[in-house]
């Protein structure tokens, strides 16, 4: 049994994706998130949309940089997490502008004091006022905070969207074919609109990173950050602090600053793509619960997909693996290890995609291909050899 499964956790979800399997997929099956027929307008030519998601376990390491160096502003980042998580899953379908957005936040009040819940509250409302001047405008319609001490040891921070969208304008996978290709954009470095370099790690896999990077200390020291039923050998296993510094690009900078890296929106770039070629974006994957596999789900069809040039992982994904000791394999099944957004798309409007993510700041290129199929396969190629899924 790997580390991740070990500590109650699952890249896959696969009891959950049990548990729902007999609910109704929506109108557009394969589309990335679950679109309705417009119960709020009734037109047969617009749908409407509800999503769910948030920061996950990523707010447990926000505390504990937080107790460690005292920088309350990294529960900004955590307030971004939970709406990008939203975001990011709606522009896969084709949303991105006049959304609503309801936060839900749960804490334990002995640990979480007002002035973090400001942080986060406020902080939230500024990523909205920022994507504002991109012509993404979210709506903030409150939500529900409450302090459940016996649910959660900590916080956690959660969130809903809501849409009604034109129909004509949906990306539902439906058009995925073979001949393909899978343009990738970087999920780590520094783009235009980012202040600071963003590792890429995104919202996925942090109770990985937590156990496995850092040290016992954290567990001494802070016991409630982690499920006591544990078994000690996968709590807090790594050699880190969060203030030990790693060297990126010629600059410093410490593992916390690292594993927190707000998740990167790719709103503008998508924005830009679905106004200038709509046609040509064939399928739109946010590698995110699930990593490099996540494109598996949403295949119309017997497909097989290649990815066969991939990025070259992240520092911080090579900091994981190392003290993981985890196999390729897993770490492809719960990271996005380079890109989190893919674009599937002809050979002839790649570049014109690539060009966009270029002119925002983040690399893109083609990744991977489609092809003919008996089933739906996935295989990834790289200097670690071929993994099969």
């Amino acid at each position: 049994m790997s580390l991740y499964s070990q500590r109650g956790v699952s890249a896959q979800k696969e009891e959950v994706h049990a548990a729902t399997q007999h609910l109704d997929q929506g109108l557009f099956p394969n589309a990335f998130c679950k679109i309705y027929k417009d119960f709020l307008g009734n037109d047969a030519n617009w749908i409407n949309i509800m999503h769910a998601d948030g920061a996950g376990t990523k707010s447990i390491l926000a505390y504990l940089y937080w107790k460690e160096t005292g920088d309350i502003s990294v529960w900004k980042g955590i307030a971004q997490d939970a709406v990008i998580m939203n975001l990011d899953d709606l522009l896969c379908v084709g949303i991105y502008d006049n959304l609503l957005f309801s936060s839900t936040i749960d804490r334990n009040k002995l640990h979480i004091p007002g002035e973090v819940l400001e942080v986060i509250i406020n902080g939230t409302q500024e990523i909205f006022d920022w994507l504002k001047e991109f012509g993404i405008n979210v709506h903030y319609l409150g939500g529900e905070t409450a302090d459940v001490g016996d649910v959660v040891r900590t916080i956690a921070v959660n969130g809903t969207m809501t849409a009604r969208w034109p129909k004509e304008k949906l990306i539902t996978n439906d058009k995925i074919q073979p001949g393909d290709v899978i343009v990738g954009f970087a999920s780590s470095g520094r783009s235009v609109y980012e202040t600071e370099y963003n590792s890429g790690i995104g919202s996925n896999g942090l109770t990985s990173a937590r156990h496995d990077v850092l040290s016992k200390k954290y567990a001494d020291a802070f016991p409630q950050t982690f499920e006591p039923l544990l078994n000690q050998e996968v709590v807090y296993i790594g050699e880190h602090a969060v203030t030990d510094e790693v060297e990126v690009n010629g600059t410093n900078i410490n593992i916390g600053k690292l594993i927190l890296s707000p998740t990167r929106t790719y709103a503008p770039v998508v924005k830009e793509m679905l106004e200038q070629h709509f046609e040509a974006i064939h399928g739109l994957i946010h590698c995110s619960g699930g990593g490099q596999t996540k494109c598996m789900k949403y295949l119309p069809g017997n497909l097989r997909v290649i990815k066969d040039d991939l990025f070259e992982p992240p520092v911080i994904f090579n900091i994981i693996q190392k003290a993981s000791k985890s196999d390729y394999r897993e770490m492809y099944q719960v990271f996005n290890m380079g890109h989190r957004l893919e674009v599937f798309t002809s050979a002839q409007k790649a570049q014109d995609l690539i060009k966009i993510g270029q002119k925002f700041g983040i690399e893109a290129k083609i990744v991977g291909r489609v092809e003919e199929s008996g089933k739906k396969e996935l295989i990834i190629k790289g200097s670690f050899g071929e993994i099969k899924f």
